[in-house]
């Protein structure tokens, strides 16, 4: 039956009920029994010698049919009872009254029964049917209770197999942090015997380095509820550290408390070694880009010496490429070494570094103002050359070429957009637009759409130029990839 109960053996609160029953009925006999398709069985019982009947010669059948209690006051004169061997020989049945007993999902399979050899025509008194029914109903609340054992016993058992065929380690605490279950990968990994690294002792397996910061952060989130996340170097069972992804979640019931926290452990460390082999390739490519640069800027002003005639047009195309090669230094890989000073890679801070030999933004002439915006080497390259010709321009015949002139540059998101707007000030009258574009006007208007997927416009004002540069936000950086 889907209780377990048949066929278990003696327990002190079935055997308590008997007596209990015996004694208030002032009853001979008195049994806790269930019935399945072929037998009657006592799983507790008193004054009676047999442990099971066949189903046949089972009273109790007729209990299960009945609303809570059936009384037989005399089983000789029920037409339902008074052929029944039990009855008509050993040991001469003559009282029965049964409280019937539910499986947990409210089936009748059972009773509690006291059993008389003696017939009682008064049946039973009020208080002893009420003692027999809430005795009834202490057999199903032991059932609900085994019932329940049993289910967290096949849930533990799942959940078990599931964690052990996991690749990742895992673990479960109380509420209080005390680890108390590891699966088999946690063994497997650090080479501990079983039960040993329960309670604090987990963090003694982490590199001395690494501990105290990991004791904090699980301090942390104990006290809070926060999830844990860590990397840390985890001692494997070969005594080498290897770096490993610790992440935990708090499980709450229904109040919101947190009963139990269940948490995993990556092994990350040939992850972690080969982005650091990237990187460091990154920055050794990236420094040989740099020096690209440098080596195309003096063939540029080598260029210029031997050619005279040549010269303006290659120092506009070396500042150009000086330019680019300042935009790739801001945004490529840096190490500690070749980068001492952290900063961030937003669009500000860039055309700050590109302003710089303008009296820039930390100066007077060119101001920055309203929202920044993260970038990376895609925006970079087309930033650097559309805001190194305006400045550049502006320099020679614009705004910076008279001592009062002024830029001010503002941005904003729009929408989902972002926008650069570029406005001379204190400069000489303009005239209007050029006749033609010049080189670095259509190298600014191919940067912006070709690589930002934006726009550009001008507008030729008498108190100054205006120039407009709008782009979709997303196109200022990749998007990052989640491993």
């Amino acid at each position: 039956m889907a209780t377990g109960i048949l066929d278990t053996g003696a327990e002190t609160a079935f055997d308590d009920v008997v007596r209990l029953a015996a004694l208030v009925c002032k009853a001979p006999i008195a049994v806790v029994s269930f019935v399945d398709a072929e037998r009657q069985w006592f799983k507790a019982r008193i004054g009676l010698e047999v442990s099971e009947t066949p189903v046949e010669m089972a009273i109790c059948r007729h209990v299960l049919v009945c609303d809570d209690l059936e009384v037989f006051p005399d089983l000789t004169a029920d037409p339902r009872t008074a052929d029944n061997p039990l009855v008509t020989g050993t040991p001469f049945l003559r009282f029965y009254a049964g409280a019937r007993v539910d499986s947990p999902d409210g089936v009748p399979i059972g009773s509690v029964a006291v059993i008389d050899t003696v017939a009682r025509p008064q049946g039973l008194s009020a208080d002893e049917s009420e003692t027999l029914l809430a005795l009834a109903r202490q057999v199903m609340a032991q059932l609900a209770m085994r019932a329940q054992t049993v289910r967290l016993k096949d849930g533990e058992d799942r959940f078990r197999a599931i964690a052990d065929s996991m690749p990742q380690m895992v673990w479960s605490t109380l509420p209080d942090g005390y680890h108390d279950y590891y699966n088999a990968r946690w063994y497997e990994f650090t080479g501990t015997p079983a039960g040993s690294t329960d309670g604090e002792a987990w963090n003694n397996m982490f590199h001395p380095d690494d501990q105290e910061q990991a004791r904090a952060l699980w301090s942390h989130s104990l006290a809070t509820g926060d999830p844990y996340e860590i990397e840390y170097r985890l001692r494997h069972h070969s005594g080498a550290y290897r770096w490993t992804l610790g992440r935990a979640l708090p499980i709450r019931d229904e109040a919101g408390q947190i009963t139990r926290w269940f948490g995993t452990c990556t092994d990350i460390d040939d992850a972690k070694r080969l982005a650091e082999e990237r990187e460091l390739v990154s920055q050794e490519l990236s420094h040989r880009i740099k020096n690209i640069f440098a080596v195309i800027s003096g063939l540029i002003s080598l260029s210029a010496r031997t050619h005279p005639e040549s010269k303006a047009y290659a120092m506009a195309l070396r500042d150009r490429v000086m330019a680019l090669g300042r935009a790739h230094d801001f945004v490529r890989p840096h190490s500690k070494v070749s980068q001492p000073n952290a900063r961030a890679a937003t669009a500000f801070a860039l055309l700050t570094e590109l302003f710089a030999p303008y009296d820039g933004a930390g100066g007077l002439r060119i101001s920055l103002a309203g929202d920044d915006i993260s970038i990376d080497d895609r925006a970079a390259t087309p930033l650097a050359l559309i805001f190194h010709e305006l400045a550049t321009n502006a320099a020679k015949y614009g705004a910076l070429s008279a001592p009062e002139g002024r830029v001010a540059i503002t941005a904003e998101r729009v929408g989902d957009d972002y926008r650069l707007s570029w406005r001379e000030s204190g400069g000489p009258a303009v005239a209007g637009p050029p006749a033609s574009d010049g080189f670095g006007s259509t190298l600014s208007k191919v940067s912006v759409e070709g690589q930002l997927g934006g726009t550009l416009t001008r507008e030729w004002l008498p108190e100054g130029l205006v120039v407009t540069m709008t782009a979709p936000a997303r196109s200022f950086t990749r998007p990052s990839r989640v491993n």
